[in-house]
């Protein structure tokens, strides 16, 4: 609710000469606006909506203690207006008296527009004992220090009233709105069996509930301790509601939302998730089967490599399976949710090791294929060029053939014997393309 803005203070001059007629009749229509403004400002404050709910609130803290102040300013507020009103009458009545006044009325017009004219009564009066003495019974202003003292109360009562309505305004529909999403997100939790004292979430879910119950009994109580000022601001309610623990708990609900969310589909897709699982777990045993049958292999056709050892089947991820297997068919998803996700990563991490384990066994045989597929594609070459009944060449063939396809198979000999062969092949090749006038060669040393 909107309240006017602080009156504007009259414009008064020093004492000096006596007012002539026009000058006072000025001023005074100059007081008169001045005074409907002042009315105009208490009265909205009167009727303020902030002023109504702090009357009738249980208050707390800070705001108890600001608006038992604020209470006492406005009273003071209503008695100098009271004694600001009965001058201007009485100032109007005197002036009224004569159409031409004279020199005296004149004279005393003038000390009651800018003297200290207005005495205020101890009703209205600051009655707390100073350090210097007891308290005055009674005040003296002139017409410019009561509009701005009424000013200064004026500005503090208003800071009270618009701050305390603009955190009412805010907060506590924020916290009612978030109430609400509390506990349709708490009804999801139920329903996936995510209950305090069963589950992080849940117990998430019971201390956000009670954090915004306590948050909101005392935003209610209390709303002054929940503004914070602007930086520099000096008007009436410059600053913001301070919405810092309303956020935090905002924040906190959204993330248990999100995970009841996956909890939920959790129960649409958990029967796709198993049948997956189980298969990359039988691809992870058989290839260890694999793995285990061509060690064997290995071992029995390869002579002096070392072969790795490779593990047993993945027992432990079968079992966890078989109790995830267990929560869906008793509906424990939240229970199913985390043990899903990290048995999908391990079962893929289990089928990697499966792959590796035979790669490394497999490795001297992938050697062995190698050296053969090598031999025969030299000797292929060789046989392409008219060299294939070179005894020396026939010789070491043969020799790295009886190694290669022997068992077991020494791979380290066998690989020197093809590498024979190979230099063998390339320098009667490049002999041949050198023609016969180069004469013969003795290659027995290489044998």
């Amino acid at each position: 609710m909107g309240v006017a803005e602080p009156f504007p203070g009259p414009a008064g001059r020093p004492h000096g000469p006596v007012m002539d007629r026009d000058e006072v009749d000025r001023a005074l229509a100059r007081l008169g606006a001045e005074h409907e403004a002042v009315e105009t400002s208490l009265l909205a404050l009167q009727d303020h909506a902030g002023r109504r709910l702090l009357e009738g609130a249980e208050l707390t803290g800070v705001t108890k203690d600001r608006w038992a102040t604020a209470e006492q300013q406005i009273t003071l507020l209503w008695g100098y207006f009271d004694a600001y009103t009965a001058a201007l009458n009485g100032i109007r009545e005197l002036r009224a008296r004569r159409r031409w006044s004279s020199r005296e009325d004149l004279a005393e017009l003038t000390e009651r527009l800018r003297g200290r004219s207005v005495t205020v009564a101890s009703q209205a009066a600051h009655t707390t004992p100073g350090i210097t003495g007891p308290a005055r019974l009674s005040e003296e202003f002139t017409l410019e220090e009561l509009v701005a003292r009424m000013n200064d109360l004026y500005a503090a009562s208003l800071d009270v009233v618009v701050t305390a309505d603009a955190v009412w305004s805010a907060l506590p529909a924020r916290i009612d709105l978030l109430s609400a999403e509390l506990r349709r997100t708490r009804s999801l939790a139920h329903s996936v069996g995510v209950r305090p004292g069963e589950h992080p979430s849940g117990d998430e879910l019971e201390a956000i509930t009670e954090e915004l119950s306590i948050l909101r009994a005392q935003v209610v109580s209390d709303p002054l301790a929940f503004w914070r000022p602007g930086p520099g601001s000096a008007a009436p309610g410059g600053g913001r509601p301070d919405t810092d623990r309303y956020d935090r708990a905002a924040r906190a609900l959204e993330d248990v939302r999100r995970e009841i969310e996956a909890v939920l589909q959790v129960r649409q897709d958990s029967e796709e998730r198993l049948m997956r699982l189980r298969d990359v777990l039988s691809r992870a045993d058989r290839t260890l089967t694999e793995a285990r049958a061509a060690r064997g292999e290995v071992l029995a056709k390869i002579a002096a490599s070392e072969v790795p050892a490779v593990s047993g089947p993945p027992t432990a991820l079968q079992e966890r399976l078989a109790t995830a297997a267990e929560h869906r068919r008793h509906a424990r998803w939240h229970r199913l949710s985390p043990l899903l996700e990290s048995l999908e990563r391990e079962a893929e991490e289990e089928l990697m090791r499966a792959r590796e384990s035979l790669t490394a066994v497999t490795a001297p045989l992938a050697v062995r294929a190698e050296l053969r597929g090598r031999l025969d594609a030299y000797k292929a070459k060789v046989a392409r060029q008219g060299s294939a009944e070179d005894p020396m060449l026939i010789e070491r063939y043969d020799a790295a053939r009886r190694m290669l396809w022997s068992a077991p198979c020494d791979l380290r000999a066998a690989e020197q014997a093809v590498l024979r062969y190979q230099h063998a092949a390339a320098e009667a090749l490049a002999q041949r393309q050198d023609g016969p006038e180069s004469g013969p060669t003795d290659r027995r040393g290489d044998s």
